[in-house]
């Protein structure tokens, strides 16, 4: 398993998370509106948005697993992150980055995922991800990956305090 990358300027990133005050807050139907579309529209077992810190990635919103978070370490988003395009991983099992990834091979035994980076607007830190999680091996088309890019901007305008 690769762990998740930190950057360079993980500090910078950091204080960007902190600055939209978001972390650890009360679930919000606003959010969680934007994944159970996720859930609906791509028939998938998992969506969150992902808020991540030092140690952790939480979920602002996550539909499908009764976990608030999970280890930075470990996480897909993680990875996604760090991605100037969304981030897909067809089949879990068959990328070296995660077939022995704890969430890959127990529960919830994550398959396929696809996440679009979420960011802070000022600093342009990224801050998270809005991902889509499922137990089966996937492909997406065009239209698909254009309907989660829409998605996670919506997302990062809320987070941003836009909408």
């Amino acid at each position: 398993m690769l762990k998740a990358p930190i950057p360079a300027d993980e500090n910078k990133r950091l204080e960007a998370v902190r600055k939209l005050k978001i972390l650890n807050t009360a679930p919000e139907a606003r959010f969680d509106e934007l994944t159970n579309t996720a859930i609906k529209r791509f028939n998938v077992a998992i969506s969150t948005i992902t808020v991540i810190d030092e140690d952790r990635e939480w979920y602002k919103s996550c539909q499908g697993t009764h976990s608030s978070s999970e280890l930075r370490d470990i996480s897909f988003c993680g990875h996604a992150m760090f991605s100037a395009d969304i981030f897909i991983v067809e089949n879990t099992l068959k990328d070296e980055r995660f077939a022995d990834n704890p969430m890959v091979i127990g529960p919830p035994y994550v398959r396929f995922y696809a996440g679009v980076a979420i960011h802070e607007k000022e600093s342009g830190q990224p801050i998270g991800v809005f991902c889509i999680k499922d137990t089966q091996p996937r492909t997406m088309s065009k239209e698909d990956i254009a309907f989660l890019v829409k998605l996670a901007g919506r997302a990062e305008d809320m987070l941003n305090g836009k909408i």
